[in-house]
């Protein structure tokens, strides 16, 4: 589907116009103005990326492509800075929103499960749905250094509340215990084109953080 369509009726492909009001309301979550990087922006990327990964036909797994799409919706659908909880609540807002769709209540536990993920973003070998959206979610990671960089910065700037020396160092932490995991991406395609670089990037950030 065409990256550049409204984002709602992205939504309203996915799920049915009979849910319009879900994506309008997803819409505007990830439109809320403190939001820098966790946007309408990130949402979009995510949702071409899981595309793209759902169609890789030499990846081994049954899932259902249209559920993990659902689920990069409402990954970030809760995004505050200031609270260490936004993907349990994000899943617990897919409960309850989907709860009043026609989908099936196993197709919304997925979706909860897969949201959940998100927090460890380290889904089993069998799970190929939840490393389809795990690496779509964590694709800037492997970006070019000059979008990497605008990422680190828009990071920054939703923390803008944390002084420099605290950001610094729970930036720190969270970056070593990236490159402390034996992969970053799960998917063949997107280990081969992001794994590299990704690690590339998250060191010079750290060089930058502790200079």
């Amino acid at each position: 589907m065409d990256a550049r369509m409204d984002l709602v009726e992205r939504w309203v492909a996915l799920a049915g116009p009979q849910t319009r009001h879900i994506g309008v309301e997803l819409d505007r979550r990830y439109g809320e103005r403190h939001r820098k990087y966790h946007t309408r922006e990130h949402l979009a990327a995510v949702l071409d990326l899981v595309d793209e990964l759902a169609g890789d036909a030499a990846a081994p797994g049954a899932f259902d492509p249209d559920t993990v799409r659902l689920a990069a919706w409402f990954h970030d659908a809760v995004y505050d800075p200031e609270r260490a909880d936004n993907e349990e609540r994000s899943a617990r807002l897919a409960a309850r929103m989907l709860a009043d769709t026609d989908l099936s209540a196993a197709t919304v536990d997925e979706v909860v499960r897969l949201v959940e993920l998100t927090v460890t973003h380290a889904p089993e070998p069998g799970d190929r749905g939840g490393q389809v959206l795990c690496d779509a979610d964590l694709a800037v990671l492997g970006a070019d250094p000059d979008r990497y960089a605008a990422y680190a910065a828009a990071v920054r700037e939703e923390y803008a509340f944390v002084p420099e020396d605290l950001f610094r160092a729970g930036r720190a932490e969270v970056l070593n215990g990236l490159l402390a995991l034996p992969r970053l991406f799960h998917t063949a395609t997107a280990r081969e084109r992001y794994e590299e670089r990704a690690r590339r990037n998250i060191e010079t950030e750290l060089m930058l953080l502790n200079a």
